[in-house]
């Protein structure tokens, strides 16, 4: 249930030390994203695990609908191009 005093709603990604790539790790309400940003920092980083936050609007998420899944994620097994399975790789490179 939603009402029109609502603070929005935030997506926050964090990027940890060991990463190169920011992971979901949550949302939370804020009013603006500076404040989001802030929040975010406290709530997802109280212990020094991350070195970059992202927040985006929730509602500029735009995502498919899992019953689009056969269409979007049709398998690959008639395209045999695309999974190159047949080439013998040397073993300095077998490890790809």
């Amino acid at each position: 249930m939603t009402t029109t005093n609502e603070w929005p709603l935030w997506e926050v990604f964090t990027r940890p030390k060991s990463g190169l790539d920011h992971k979901h790790c949550g949302s939370l309400h804020a009013p603006d994203a500076a404040m989001a940003l802030k929040m975010a920092r406290e709530v997802y980083t109280r212990r020094q695990e991350g070195v970059s936050i992202w927040v985006v609007p929730s509602s500029a998420i735009t995502a498919s609908d899992p019953a689009d899944k056969e269409t979007l994620f049709d398998p690959a097994d008639d395209k045999i191009y695309r999974h190159p399975t047949f080439y013998k790789l040397p073993p300095s490179v077998d490890h790809m």
